[in-house]
């Protein structure tokens, strides 16, 4: 008897798994720990946990389909209407929507490489034609080149600003001049995930953009600086015609009670999360200043982490540092990111730097 097995789409052929970061692991070894994802190291939020124990006593039933008090609790914090917000699983789960929303065999989505791992993913799944326009040799988004690479067949363009993974950050000038020569029956998403850290002055808000250019769409999550990155909250501010697109595309109940009613308490505890993201951002300029001062070119961050283009290096790079104690993120073969963690981690991790540095 011959063995079948279940048709499946040819368009999943050589589609990349998503790579999460890797845990830290002390096997024996010195204590470890994990920089290897852009998580905030700190606990929840001043009243968050008591919110979430409370919540977990009902989780026998549906969540709220609508997210109808975290979609209110956004649209007045942003000033935009509730019908402009659309919620999902964390800011990826809304981009794979919006992907699904616009893009299908035929059709192309731009985005700048190397960015988000998950763009790639999330375009061939709808069956989409990927095109991947280089970063500058400063690690910035090539905004000139992803303009010349729009033609007929393109429907979504991603802008990750700042850069995920090298931390870049796109400025004013130069993200409205692009939008201006964009067709304006393309999508073009601001994907603002670190959006908290940002510290340049010259990098615009997207919201603002969105609120007079009706094919902006801004994704912003819970995930990062509100460090709810475990319950898988992100959200969209998008006009009416992509916010209902995003409504209809989105997994029913995806998003749960305990994830809304968690992201409401955080949005009630600005001044405490305002403090944390000082002290990650204080940390970062520690971090990178200490890299500089030991020889290592590191692009200007405006995330939560910093990037080092490594190379063929990379991967031993990556092994030594979690000899020393701390996991990072290896991109092979481009280069290494390492999230911003406690002092103790980035302690361990600029001390196994410098020593690799030494060797070259």
């Amino acid at each position: 008897m011959s063995e079948t097995s279940p048709r499946l789409r040819a368009e999943l052929e050589g589609i990349p798994t998503y790579k999460p970061g890797r845990p830290a692991a002390a096997a024996g070894g010195p204590v470890a720990y994990k920089l290897s994802s852009n998580e905030n190291p700190y606990p929840p939020l001043p009243g968050v946990m008591e919110t979430v124990m409370a919540a977990a006593g009902s989780f026998n039933r549906y969540p709220d389909l609508a997210c109808t008090a975290l979609s209110q609790e956004l649209a007045g914090r942003f000033g935009v209407p509730v019908s402009h917000i659309a919620t999902g699983t964390g800011s990826v789960g809304v981009a794979q929507q919006l992907v699904q929303s616009t893009s299908g065999p035929g059709d192309e989505v731009i985005y700048a490489w190397r960015s988000f791992e998950a763009y790639p993913i999330i375009t061939r799944i709808s069956g989409a034609t990927p095109v991947q326009v280089p970063l500058t040799p400063g690690e910035v988004h090539d905004l000139d080149a992803m303009a010349r690479a729009i033609t007929d067949r393109t429907r979504l363009i991603f802008v990750c600003n700042p850069n995920n993974p090298t931390g870049t950050a796109v400025r004013r000038a130069e993200l409205e001049a692009f939008l201006d020569r964009v067709p304006k029956d393309i999508l073009v998403v601001i994907d603002e995930a670190y959006r908290e850290f940002i510290r340049d002055p010259e990098v615009p808000d997207g919201v603002e953009l969105y609120r007079e250019r009706p094919n902006v769409c801004v994704l912003r999550t819970f995930s990062k600086a509100y460090g709810l990155a475990g319950l898988r909250v992100g959200f969209a501010i998008a006009h009416e015609p992509v916010a209902a697109a995003l409504r209809k595309t989105a997994v029913p109940f995806g998003v749960s009670q305990l994830a809304q009613d968690a992201a409401i308490a955080s949005l009630n505890a600005e001044d405490e999360l305002l403090g944390r993201v000082g002290s990650l951002v204080c940390e970062r300029n520690r971090v990178v200043e200490a890299l500089r001062e030991q020889g290592w070119t590191v692009p200007e961050t405006q995330a939560n982490f910093v990037w080092l283009r490594l190379g063929e290096r990379t991967a031993d790079f990556a092994e030594a540092c979690e000899r020393a104690g701390v996991v990072v993120r290896g991109y092979a073969p481009d280069g290494v990111r390492i999230t911003i963690g406690e002092t103790e981690a980035n302690d361990i991790f600029l001390k196994a730097a410098e020593g690799y540095r030494s060797r070259l």
